[in-house]
């Protein structure tokens, strides 16, 4: 290319990008001239939740040896018990229901998740399991009572969310059907969190002994009248997904963090004399299921409800145990009649203001007398 025929291509190469430029500048202009642009609050609203993070608790609940540090490690690809201290024979004797709490910041492209998982050590263990559950359930209304102070503090900019959003309770595949224990633990905690019922070591059982297994559960369900989440969040919402989902429940699954190849691919998986179970194989378990539903689609659901509806009934109740009305409680007032912790709180800052006035009142009379008694002095 000689010297003549290159600042001609730069001016052409100029000259296209300008045109490009006006041509994107003119659909620009012409989108936003046929609205008022309030379509990109969506965008703006995710770009601020992108950046502050999410938060999500889980509990886990059931009998020992059913699974469930392994499967909650096989939800989230993460080693959440590496530093769990497993207590002997002996010390199990004497266990009583304990509440642990594992807290860990994970990060996939860009989003960051403040996970906390809530396991319940303990439950069902012990030859009497009467009130095993109340741990759990003061636990949970714990969680709901310190949102509830932050939120009706002063300070309401950084609350930090640790209410319970959902609640795997794991079922012995070896029963037939639900125990009395699960029943009754059900009963007393489904008006207070989400619960997602899942059969535990699903590779224990054939694909009809499953599926009598599921029957059964819902049957018992059904005839005690327990309320577990069942993923709907829209009533005319017939997808493939929803309808195999519901369909599913409750959910057979297996855990596994051994990664195994099989057919030159690598899975995770168990292996056994007669074959492999592939934990992500729809065919071999609901593990996929469960964990689109948890992480992927109903993550924010879950949330919703645990605010919109077990929340707000507990915040119902604990603020008309303090003096408040129904209606002021509904209509958004917290406590009336000046009998609440609000009020009390309100009164002390407006005594310490008063008490500040007085101060600031007496300092500037001081400070005028000494300026007169100076005057004097000068004259």
């Amino acid at each position: 290319m000689d010297a003549k025929s290159a600042p001609k291509k730069t001016f052409r190469t100029v000259q296209k990008r300008v045109v490009e430029e006006a041509k994107a500048d003119k659909i620009m202009s012409s989108e936003n001239a046929s609205g008022l642009g309030f379509h990109n609050l969506p965008f703006l609203v995710h770009r601020k939740s992108v950046k502050k993070g999410f938060e999500f608790t889980l509990m886990v609940v059931g009998e020992s040896g059913l699974g469930k540090s392994t499967l909650v490690n096989t939800l989230f690809l993460h080693d959440l018990y590496e530093e769990r201290n497993y207590p002997s024979a002996k010390d199990r004797i004497m266990q009583t229901v304990n509440i642990d709490t594992f807290t860990v910041d994970i990060e996939e492209r860009g989003v960051k998740l403040r996970l906390t998982v809530v396991d319940t050590p303990g439950f069902g263990d012990a030859v009497d399991n009467r009130q095993c559950w109340k741990p759990i359930i003061d636990y949970i209304n714990e969680q709901y009572n310190a949102y509830l102070r932050d939120e009706s503090g002063l300070n309401r900019r950084n609350i930090e969310d640790h209410r319970v959003h959902c609640c795997l309770y794991f079922i012995s595949p070896t029963g037939h059907g639900l125990k009395p224990l699960d029943i009754e633990f059900m009963k007393q905690l489904h008006e207070l969190v989400n619960i997602v019922p899942v059969i535990a070591k699903a590779d224990t059982l054939t694909p009809s002994e499953v599926q009598i297994l599921k029957k059964r559960v819902l049957k018992d369900l059904h005839e005690n009248r327990i309320q577990i989440y069942t993923g709907e969040m829209d009533e005319e919402d017939d997808s493939p997904e929803m309808k195999q989902l519901k369909e599913a429940i409750p959910l057979a699954v297996v855990g596994s963090n051994t990664m195994l190849e099989v057919n030159g691919k690598r899975v995770r998986g168990r292996i056994y004399p007669w074959g492999v179970v592939e934990v992500e194989n729809k065919d071999h378990c609901d593990f996929v299921l469960l964990r689109d539903m948890i992480v992927r689609t109903h993550m924010q659901d879950l949330k919703d409800i645990t605010q919109d509806v077990h929340y707000e009934n507990f915040r119902k109740k604990k603020l008309l145990q303090t003096g408040g009305s129904v209606e002021d409680v509904d209509n958004g007032v917290p406590i009336a009649g000046g009998q609440g912790q609000i009020q009390d709180e309100m009164r002390r800052k407006e005594k310490e203001l008063d008490d500040m006035r007085r101060q600031m009142a007496f300092l500037q009379a001081q400070l005028q007398r000494q300026q007169g008694m100076g005057q004097s002095d000068t004259v």
